[in-house]
């Protein structure tokens, strides 16, 4: 299926890609490998605000830093990113964003973070599957580390993306963020 975008959407698109980089690069490292970031809130904001196209957002993102630009936390960029402990959280904010995204046409906020709280789980069993597969540990010990240390933190990431989502859709023209597709 082919997409068009119009320029306002391509414009839009490469903005959140700088959000994407903007909520990387505020990190505190951990022990564990997995910094704390405002990631989690940026892709959420990002799947609210442009629907599945924030999808193209995260790609841009995740494209420049696998080619070495240092977009990801700790200002760190290359395809050994990818493939180290944080990898599957990089890979599994594509599914985030669109489980976001799939709401913007129905903002009902309780709706609204159901569909976001389904993107962090797909995303946290990314991460989880992805340190388990690099450390030989077994799902429940992965998730100990990568995951239940940070649960508090990013669900109130999604909720607090969903409420910003909503007053700048309130507070903004609708042109801003409704088009026809995608």
């Amino acid at each position: 299926m082919k997409q068009n975008f119009s320029a306002k959407q391509l414009a839009l698109i490469g903005m959140f890609a700088a959000v994407a980089v903007v909520t990387s690069l505020i990190s505190v490292p951990m022990p564990s490998g997995v910094a704390i970031t405002l990631q989690t809130f940026g892709m959420a904001l990002i799947g609210y605000l442009l629907g599945p196209a924030g999808v193209w957002s995260v790609f841009i993102w995740v494209l420049l830093g696998a080619v070495g630009l240092p977009v990801f936390s700790g200002m760190r960029g290359g395809f050994e990113v990818l493939a180290g402990p944080t990898g599957g959280f990089i890979l599994g904010f594509p599914f985030m964003v669109l489980l976001c995204g799939l709401s913007r046409r129905q903002p009902v906020f309780p709706l609204a973070v159901l569909s976001g709280l389904l993107g962090l789980l797909v995303l946290h069993l990314f991460g989880i599957l992805h340190y388990a597969r690099l450390n030989g540990l077994n799902f429940w010990a992965s998730a100990l580390v990568m995951s239940i240390p940070y649960l508090f933190k990013d669900v109130a990431s999604v909720i607090a993306a969903c409420l910003v989502a909503k007053t700048l859709r309130r507070r903004l023209p609708a042109e801003v963020f409704v088009s026809g597709r995608p």
